[in-house]
């Protein structure tokens, strides 16, 4: 019997992470089968299981896979790095790159993750085991722990005056994006929400940038 190599191990893995990548484009992540999965492959349930124990191991490798395929930190470092940029400046360019990202992906990963943050809702035991599994950042974790300190330190350094206290605000920052992104994605994705009011990402993030500024004591460009 042929040697299997790691390589084509790595390649079967990747195929039956692909596949569930698939089958939670066109459903909820939180009523995806192993069955679906194994459908989605053409490979028998037997051929799955030599790969991975469950469902849950076989998300792990597709969430991780997607932060690494869809991170933004590089292009968020190169922009706070710029140091011939304003804080409004770097606060708008920001902004810019989240709406380019949530218009880019709003239809396959943004959907993906805000399915899982059903499952971390409904299910927490099961999403924090998946969770544990992951071995590269997401981009809101980043956001969160890098980019948004950063924008209040910006504003420390300039003497601005806060409209609210530092923790409220980026409290305020943190949900506000959440809103966001749900808004756009039930709109988009589940046809939730005001039919006659289309989720604008562009939109959103640019009020949102606004308000970022106003409330760190900055001046708008209105």
């Amino acid at each position: 019997m042929p040697k299997v190599t790691s390589e084509y191990m790595e390649n079967k893995r990747r195929q039956i992470v692909d596949a569930a990548y698939q089958v939670c484009l066109r459903k909820p992540a939180e009523m995806v089968t192993i069955s679906d999965v194994i459908a989605e492959t053409g490979m028998s349930q037997g051929a799955i299981y030599r790969y991975y124990a469950g469902l849950d191991e076989i998300f792990m490798d597709m969430i991780s896979n997607m932060r690494r395929e869809y991170s933004i930190i590089g292009q968020m470092e190169e922009i706070i790095a710029d140091k011939s940029l304003t804080f409004e400046e770097t606060t708008y360019k920001i902004c810019d790159c989240l709406a380019d990202v949530m218009e880019e992906h709003l239809m396959d990963i943004q959907k993906i993750n805000f399915d899982f943050g059903v499952i971390a809702i409904n299910e927490p035991d099961r999403a924090a085991k998946i969770m544990s599994g992951l071995d590269a950042p997401g981009n809101m974790d980043y956001m969160a722990a890098r980019i948004f300190p950063k924008l209040m330190e910006g504003a420390d350094i300039l003497g601005y005056k806060p409209q609210a206290e530092p923790a409220d605000i980026m409290f305020y920052i943190t949900a506000a994006y959440t809103g966001i992104e749900k808004y756009c994605i039930l709109s988009a994705c589940y046809g939730s929400g005001n039919p006659n009011a289309k989720a604008d990402p562009r939109k959103l993030f640019r009020t949102y940038a606004k308000t970022i500024i106003l409330l760190t004591g900055g001046k708008t460009d209105e």
